[in-house]
C-alpha cells in the first residue's frame, strides 16, 4: 500500500476489524506512523475491542493512540454517528451499553438479509459474520454493512461494494432496513460516563446538521464538530467551522479510514483529514476539566 509522509498531527476517525475495517488495530498503527502522524483515533462501530491492540501497537510505533469508539444513534428520521473520544476501554457500564447497540445491529442485519433475500438473493447473516471473523477481528467485533456489501461481490450478485450501497444496502436501497438506536443525547451521555469526550462526526450527511447541532449544544452534549471529513465538500467543511467557530467548539479532522475496497481508500486513506495539535490539546483539556469536576 503507497503512503506518503507529510505534516503532523491526529487522524480522528478510523475503523478496524474490530468493526468494518479492512486491517487489523496494529495495521491502521503501522499505517499511521507510515504517514507521519502523530496520533490516531480508533473509532470502531459500537466496540472498543481493538483498543488494547492498537496501544500496544502505539507504544512500539510512537504513535499516540486515542482509545475512541463511533456509536451509531437516531435522530429527526435518520443515522447520527456521535464519536467518542479518550474513552475507557475498561468501564464496565460502557461496555454493557456498547453490546446493547451492537444487538440492534445485529437485528437489523438480519432484517437486511431477509430483504434480500426476498430478492433473490442467496445470502445468510451467519455467512457475513464468518467474512468478518476472517478479516481476524477481535473480542466484541461488529458486524457492518461493508461486511454484507462484500458478500454480495463474492457471490457475483453485484460488481463492487459502491453498488451494493447504492442500489441495495444504502440508504434508499432497495433493501435498505433502519434500525430504532438511541438518540443522539443518549450516545453522547455513554461516552461522557465513560470519560471522554463527544464529537459529531460528518455532520454533512445529516438530513438537518445545524438544529441537531444546536440542541445538542443547548443541552451541553457537544464537545466538537467533525468538519474535515472526506464525505464534506469544501463548502460543507466551511460551513461547519463556521458554525463551530459560533458555538466556540473545536473543530475535528477525520479520514473514516475503513481500508482499501476495489483498489480505493474507503472513504479516504488514513491521515487525509488531519486534526492539528493545538485542537488536540483543546479536547484533552475538556476531558481533563470534566474529570476534574467529577472528582470533586
Amino acid at each position: 500500500m503507497a503512503v506518503t509522509r507529510s505534516l503532523a498531527g491526529y487522524d480522528l476517525h478510523s475503523h478496524t476489524t474490530a468493526s468494518d475495517g479492512m486491517l487489523t488495530p496494529a495495521e491502521n498503527v503501522a499505517l499511521a506512523a507510515a504517514q507521519g502522524l502523530t496520533g490516531v483515533a480508533v473509532t470502531d462501530h459500537d466496540t472498543v475491542a481493538g483498543a488494547a491492540e492498537a496501544a500496544a501497537a502505539g507504544r512500539e510505533r510512537g504513535v499516540d493512540v486515542v482509545v475512541g469508539v463511533e456509536i451509531s444513534a437516531q435522530g429527526d428520521g435518520g443515522d447520527v454517528h456521535v464519536l467518542g473520544l479518550w474513552v475507557d476501554p475498561s468501564d464496565a457500564a460502557f461496555a454493557a451499553r456498547l453490546a446493547s447497540n451492537r444487538d440492534v445491529r445485529r437485528g437489523r442485519n438480519e432484517a437486511m438479509m431477509e430483504a434480500l433475500r426476498r430478492h433473490g438473493f442467496d445470502v445468510t447473516l451467519a455467512e457475513a459474520e464468518k467474512l468478518a471473523a476472517s478479516r481476524r477481528a477481535c473480542g466484541d467485533a461488529t458486524v457492518a454493512r461493508p461486511h454484507i456489501a462484500e458478500l454480495l461481490v463474492r457471490k457475483g450478485y453485484v460488481a463492487d461494494v459502491k453498488e451494493a450501497f447504492d442500489v441495495w444496502i444504502g440508504e434508499g436501497g432497495k433493501a435498505y432496513v433502519t434500525a430504532e438506536r438511541v438518540a443522539p443525547e443518549t450516545a453522547a451521555a455513554w461516552i461522557r460516563d465513560a470519560g471522554g469526550v463527544v464529537v459529531l462526526a460528518h455532520p454533512g450527511l445529516y438530513r438537518d446538521a445545524e438544529a441537531l447541532i444546536d440542541r445538542l449544544v443547548r443541552i451541553g452534549a457537544l464537545d466538537g464538530i467533525e468538519a474535515a471529513h472526506a464525505d464534506h465538500d469544501e463548502a460543507q467543511e466551511n460551513f461547519f467551522r463556521e458554525l463551530a467557530r459560533r458555538y466556540g467548539l473545536p473543530c475535528t479532522g477525520g479520514s473514516d479510514f475503513h481500508g482499501v475496497r476495489d483498489g480505493v481508500p474507503f472513504h479516504a486513506m488514513l491521515g487525509d483529514r488531519r486534526t492539528p495539535l493545538d485542537v488536540v490539546e483543546r479536547l484533552q483539556q475538556i476531558k481533563e476539566k470534566r474529570g476534574n469536576r467529577n472528582d470533586s
